[in-house]
């Protein structure tokens, strides 16, 4: 056991770390999930109405790839069908970038070389790491269970084990990436490309069965939080599924750590002349974030088709209930209800962008801690230069993956390609006051950085939740998304985007001086 020695003051250590990421991401996802029964409630009160969404969701194939199969008619059962897919998708992100953070992270900043260098075992790191994401993870199992315990007591502890199963499940395989990968940016980017084919996987198995007994859905971690069927018959069997996966991975991650040296892995980078022109800060830092750029692209893309797809038909899912009605409207606006439906995709992948411009802006905090930074600009290459270079991708590459979107889009519904462009770029301008407030974070206070993610979590509840809480215009207006014109279908107003465009370079401005008046940290 003295592999393990000093897990405990690590695990201590890693939490305190995350004391700010942890609760944002488990706190996210819970009101996620607690605020839908009141919500479904109120959309199908009665049973008739949730008789008839049963019959169109198993006739309907696009939303059963979307969401999944719906399998009883309970405010409980209907709670997990709604929200299961996308919470235990945040669940698996969570896992992931906890264990990811406190294994190869360290590795590649130099700190786990100085921890190793004390009386700690040779696993303990990994091991502290993985209790992190299972502290999260029992966290968001308990608030569940304990918030849905009111629909009935069995399907709430089967859901919240579901979930937290599942981001296990996703930490223990993020543990084995980063025995194999240099880099954290790499074993962030595998595992999460990962956790996409599951999406896919699933989806497609949901598409061609309506009870989710397809193998393709079968052969994904999502697919068998559905076929857990909470509140539906529980098959409790299923979690040991969870529980073999976990095992048979963590084990798989224990070997290979034992196998390596700190700092070194199973596919190393090789060595050699880069290919391609280096010769500038802006080509160094697109060479370090075209992966990212290409895998977010895809995925906006792919995901604008196919709620485009979803456009003609969401009259007939929503029908005569006003409740739906309202919860569309008020995301997207007073027009018809395809418009509406329309805008309020548009905003809600607006919102997901902020999430990748608040990643692409923190590489420059990555680059400055692990100290590859610190060569660049011992050159003839200025902070604000070296700064550009990754703020043109992050910037750009907003405005590159709403473009996407309004294409997905426009072939997916064929219809209103001009309204439906517009309407992607016009939520750049929310996703450039993220951006900018995580420049300021960094330039202004760097070890507190990655409190910018707790700003965007704040800022993707407000927008996701808010609507179907029905919670006053004053909290909406928190967020920047909130003042923006709810396109297509109403009319434009350039105030509202001009003076956040404007609050945007007032705050990356604010971000930059301080960069370039503070020491580099490292």
């Amino acid at each position: 056991m003295t592999s393990l020695v000093g897990t405990g003051v690590l695990l201590r250590f890693n939490l305190r770390r995350d004391r700010l990421m942890i609760p944002v991401w488990v706190a996210v996802n819970a009101l996620m999930v607690l605020s839908m029964p009141n919500t479904l409630k109120g959309l199908y009160g009665t049973e008739a109405e949730r008789t008839d969404l049963l019959h169109q969701v198993a006739t309907n194939s696009s939303f059963r790839a979307l969401i999944g199969p719906v399998f009883d008619d309970s405010l409980g059962a209907l709670t997990a069908w709604r929200v299961g897919v996308y919470a235990g998708a945040l669940t698996a992100v969570t896992g992931l970038l906890v264990v990811v953070r406190h294994t190869r992270d360290e590795e590649e900043s130099g700190r786990q070389e100085l921890i190793a260098s004390g009386t700690v075992g040779r696993r303990a790191s990994l091991t502290a790491a993985l209790l992190a994401a299972a502290v999260a993870n029992a966290v968001l199992a308990l608030l569940v269970a304990g918030g849905l315990a009111g629909q009935g007591a069995a399907g709430a502890v089967a859901f919240g084990l579901g979930l937290a199963g599942v981001g296990m499940v996703f930490a223990t395989m993020a543990a084995i990436v980063a025995q194999l990968t240099e880099s954290a940016r790499l074993a962030r980017g595998l595992t999460a490309g990962v956790l996409g084919a599951a999406f896919v996987l699933r989806a497609a198995g949901d598409s061609a069965t309506a009870d989710g007994s397809s193998v393709l859905t079968w052969l994904s971690p999502l697919g068998w939080l559905e076929n857990l069927r909470p509140y539906a018959d529980e098959r409790w069997w299923v979690l040991l599924l969870f529980g073999a996966a976990v095992a048979l991975q963590g084990a798989m991650a224990y070997g290979l750590a034992g196998r390596r040296d700190i700092g070194m892995s199973f596919l190393p980078t090789l060595p050699g002349p880069a290919v391609g022109r280096l010769a500038t800060a802006g080509a160094l830092a697109w060479r370090l974030q075209r992966g990212s750029v290409y895998g977010w692209s895809i995925a906006f893309f792919v995901v604008g088709v196919v709620y485009g797809g979803l456009a003609d038909g969401v009259a007939d899912l929503v029908g005569d209930n006003e409740k739906a009605r309202e919860i569309f409207e008020r995301m997207g606006g007073q027009s018809g209800i395809t418009d509406a439906f329309l805008a309020s995709m548009v905003g809600m992948m607006g919102l997901i962008a902020a999430l990748y411009v608040v990643g692409s802006v923190l590489r420059l905090n990555g680059e400055e801690t692990s100290g590859r930074a610190e060569p660049v600009l011992a050159n003839a290459v200025g902070r604000l230069r070296w700064a550009a270079g990754h703020l043109v991708i992050a910037f750009g590459g907003a405005v590159l993956l709403m473009l996407l979107t309004g294409v997905g889009f426009a072939v997916g519904y064929g219809k209103e390609v001009g309204p439906i462009l517009g309407a992607c770029l016009v939520q750049v301008a929310g996703v450039w006051v993220i951006g900018g407030v995580t420049v300021l974070l960094y330039g202004v206070l760097p070890r507190g950085a990655v409190a910018a993610w707790g700003v965007a979590g704040a800022v993707l509840l407000i927008g996701w939740v808010g609507p179907a809480l029905d919670v006053p215009q004053l909290v909406l207006d928190l967020s920047p998304f909130g003042h923006l014109p709810k396109l297509p279908g109403g009319g434009m107003e350039w105030g509202p985007v001009l003076v956040l465009l404007g609050l945007a370079v007032v705050l990356a401005a604010v971000g930059l001086a301080g960069l370039r008046r503070r020491d580099m940290t490292t």
